[in-house]
């Protein structure tokens, strides 16, 4: 990871508060002169000097703003301080974004779709590697070639499932998965396949009319969560813009297990796919929030 010391500070401008030191998680900064200056050779670009400085004397070079201009709307660039979100309006967001599997045909504007990856990578990263990928198809067309080239991962895969001496050799030599996935999947997948075939019913991305997926370039200390948070951050704001959105399970295992997949789609080999976002205007309206099963919660104290 690139860990380049781009930090400038403008002596003229600095007061000397010693802000920018005390949040700097690389030590890239510290006090001579009562001035800050920069002193470190590794930084991870986080920019938490830049925003803390009371008089803008802190500038990170390596930092876009324009990932942080959005179309579909204006950005209040105050700090939110600790607090002082309601989070009663937060829980409600949260609880009321469910996986939609019905959807118009309306398609999604791109600079819609431009602004949920922005509001994405407002997600923290590990170590701040900010090391994902986003992989947008807009249209319908796009969409459905993805559903045939996934479809077509999974019938063979059925058709290998099907033969029990492969799925008892494969038990016995300690790797159960195609066993597995026999019995938890063979037949629903099977059913679906059959519907797409006969009757043109979407049954893996439901009808969307976009698809984002969420990767990472290699060198990421903690690749897979980086693009699970980025995913939820696209999930909830794709609520709060009038949109729904479904998680796509079966294509990221198939992108997985057939690298010609991802190759379709124009990502590069050394990329791992982590989520695969169905989304589009919503055919489908709910009533109230949902409730979750019930959970393990534990606490430990030494």
């Amino acid at each position: 990871m690139d860990r380049t010391v781009t930090t400038v500070i403008d002596g003229e401008k600095c007061i000397g508060c010693g802000l920018c030191v005390k949040v700097c998680p690389s030590r890239t900064l510290s006090m001579q002169d009562a001035k800050a200056v920069v002193t470190g050779d590794r930084s991870i670009q986080c920019g938490h000097c830049a925003v803390v400085c009371p008089v803008d004397a802190v500038t990170v070079k390596a930092v876009d703003k324009n990932s942080s201009r959005f179309s579909t709307f204006v950005q209040e660039d105050s700090w939110l301080p600790f607090g002082e979100f309601d989070t009663v309006q937060l829980v409600r967001l949260m609880g009321s974004r469910r996986s939609c599997r019905n959807y118009t045909a309306r398609p999604v504007d791109r600079a819609i779709l431009d602004d949920l990856i922005k509001i994405g990578v407002t997600a923290p990263s590990g170590t701040n590697s900010q090391s994902w990928t986003f992989t947008v198809l807009r249209t319908r067309k796009s969409v459905m070639n993805l559903a045939e080239r996934v479809a077509a991962f999974f019938r063979k895969l059925n058709r290998v499932s099907e033969n029990r001496y492969l799925r008892g050799f494969m038990k016995l030599i300690g790797r159960p998965e195609l066993d597995e996935y026999y019995r938890e999947y063979h037949d629903s997948v099977e059913e679906a396949l059959a519907d797409w075939e006969t009757s043109g019913v979407d049954r893996l991305l439901h009808g969307a009319t976009a698809v984002i997926a969420v990767g990472s370039r290699p060198g990421a200390s903690c690749p897979a969560e980086d693009a699970l948070l980025a995913t939820q951050n696209i999930l909830l704001a794709a609520h709060s813009m009038g949109l729904g959105v479904c998680l796509i399970g079966f294509a990221v295992e198939a992108m997985r297990r057939d690298i010609r997949i991802k190759r379709s789609l124009g990502i590069p080999d050394d990329e791992i796919v982590y989520s695969v976002i169905a989304l589009g205007y919503p055919d489908e309206r709910y009533r109230r929030v949902g409730v979750r099963k019930k959970y393990v919660q534990r606490y430990y104290e030494a």
